[in-house]
């Protein structure tokens, strides 16, 4: 049997052992095929309908450069779904680097996401192909399409292997939510843009630069042909055959210079530690006792562990993305920027889930319920250095793009406010609810059985902090119903500021004795995951 093969019935034992792992893994990937399947039968209707359309070209061209995109960073956000995406594992094996990437590319054929990648381009080459030469042009160019996609990924998968396989790249599959996340942002402001902006025609612009990128040059080719520019026609073939041929080299030599070069994982082991301290461990940056050592273990977490970081950066980006996009297509409001507190509010709850079972060693440090608040004392401080600034970015971002200044100090006194309400019921929904944050999934936030109480902790906070910044609301409506003048505005931040303090420590104040009695309990709920 030769070695392509012999990798193609790899890669079928792999699928199916691992369906044989468990049910429930079994259930997932079958739903998976059949939404991807459902999928792709409707984007193959749906292009074949488009089929005499002006802006038939314009959606096939760009469909098949994000699907291009989508197979190069598939690979960098989810390593862990092909086994064969790593080729370290061969690295005993005589084998010769052509037949490796012939064999690894042919073998990559065989899946869903290379069947709805075949959809695409048969349903793009049926709405562009008109006429005997087109059709053969189309011929070439859905297999060529294929290929390319293929090779993209596994190029890019080659070249970052490394990274892929270390705590970085576990780190880059957690943010993929981030990735999805900010992406349907994009999704829906473009789909709004296009909307006020007259329609697909939009796009033509950006089609015209797309159509000379590889694989979509190749699907623009049997447009041209269906049109009579068959020169044209020719020249998206060959560039979609040469970028074809640059992946394949590329590959071929990241195969090679993993296969025969060391691995420089264990040099920072062979030259010795460093020496150099830390900024972050330097005495005078932090309080003095535990306050600064909480606060600093508190950071850490945010900078390494995935899930803190994933829950961090999402809330973040997401946390700017709503208010500014809002702004921008002039549906926004000032008072939106509340949005951006409210999110990084939520990163209060549940403190003790991030411990997992670690939480013991904080346990063994609070004897009383002075310890335990300044343990959520120093918590909410290392939260306050990162989410204040933020806040007041936001809210003036907010402000300039909408060019609403003079109502800048009473929407920075209620975010603000609403900060601290956030701060004070999370720490009391941290010592009455906790659960555990399993650390085996980039998609499991909640541990089984447990998910009732993340929805009573986040539903309390949020009904719990609305009706602690009823007040600050209520002068807001006031100021601006009885017009009030910038002096009325900037008490209104002064108040503002001082309810969200006040809450907060307030809130502080009531969790610690209930944390300082619930020890065992919270050790238990967030050891689960």
């Amino acid at each position: 049997m030769t070695l392509t093969g012999v990798f193609v019935r790899l890669k079928l034992s792999l699928l199916r052992n691992g369906l044989r792992q468990s049910a429930g893994r079994t259930a997932a990937y079958v739903t998976s095929a059949v939404l991807a399947l459902l999928c792709a039968a409707g984007q193959l209707l749906g292009l074949v309908l488009l089929r005499g359309s002006e802006h038939a070209a314009t959606v096939t061209v760009l469909l098949t450069g994000l699907l291009a995109l989508g197979w190069a960073v598939m690979p960098l956000f989810f390593p862990s779904g092909d086994e064969t995406l790593d080729p370290t594992r061969l690295v005993m094996l005589p084998l010769r680097p052509g037949s490796l990437v012939r064999a690894l590319l042919v073998s990559s054929l065989v899946g869903i996401g290379p069947l709805f990648t075949l959809c695409l381009a048969v349903g793009s080459a049926v709405a562009l192909a008109r006429g005997a030469f087109a059709v053969a042009v189309a011929v070439v160019a859905v297999p060529l399409v294929l290929l390319v996609c293929v090779a993209l990924a596994r190029a890019v998968a080659a070249g970052n292997v490394r990274l892929l396989t270390s705590r970085r790249g576990r780190d880059l599959a957690v943010l993929s939510g981030l990735v999805i996340a900010v992406g349907m942002q994009f999704v829906n402001f473009g789909v709004q843009r296009l909307g006020q902006a007259g329609g697909l025609s939009a796009l033509d612009p950006a089609a015209e630069v797309v159509r000379w990128i590889p694989p979509a040059s190749a699907v623009a080719a049997v447009g041209a042909a269906g049109e009579g520019a068959y020169g044209e026609a020719v020249a998206g073939l060959l560039l979609s055959v040469a970028g074809l041929g640059a992946l394949l080299y590329a590959w071929r030599r990241s195969l090679v210079k993993l296969m025969t070069a060391p691995d420089g994982s264990t040099s920072a082991v062979a030259s010795g530690p460093s020496r150099r301290e830390p900024a972050s461990s330097r005495p005078g940056l932090w309080p003095e006792g535990r306050t600064g050592t909480v606060m600093r273990r508190s950071l850490r977490y945010i900078a390494r562990d995935p899930k803190t970081k994933a829950g961090w950066v999402t809330s973040l980006a997401i946390g700017l993305i709503v208010p500014l996009f809002n702004a921008w297509q002039g549906t926004g409001s000032v008072y939106f920027a509340c949005f951006a507190a409210g999110m990084l509010g939520f990163m209060m709850y549940n403190q003790f889930g991030q411990d997992t079972s670690a939480f013991w060693m904080v346990a063994m440090t609070i004897s009383s319920a002075r310890d335990a608040y300044v343990e959520l004392r120093a918590r909410a401080l290392a939260m306050l250095l990162i989410v204040l600034p933020f806040v007041a970015l936001v809210t003036i971002a907010n402000a300039a793009v909408l060019g609403d200044w003079r109502s800048l100090p009473e929407a920075l006194g209620l975010s603000f406010g609403l900060l601290g309400a956030m701060l004070g019921a999370g720490a009391v929904a941290s010592s009455l609810f906790p659960y555990s944050i399993p650390q085996d999934g980039a998609f499991k936030n909640v541990a089984p059985g447990q998910a009732g109480l993340a929805w009573i902790s986040i539903l309390l906070g949020v009904v719990s902090a609305a009706l602690l910044c009823a007040p600050l609301i209520a002068l807001t409506v006031w100021v601006n119903v009885t017009g009030g003048g910038m002096a009325e505005r900037l008490l209104l931040l002064a108040l503002g500021t001082a309810w969200g303090a006040l809450l907060t420590w307030a809130g502080l104040r009531l969790a610690a004795p209930r944390t300082a009695d619930r020890l065992p309990e919270i050790l238990a709920a967030v050891s689960r995951g």
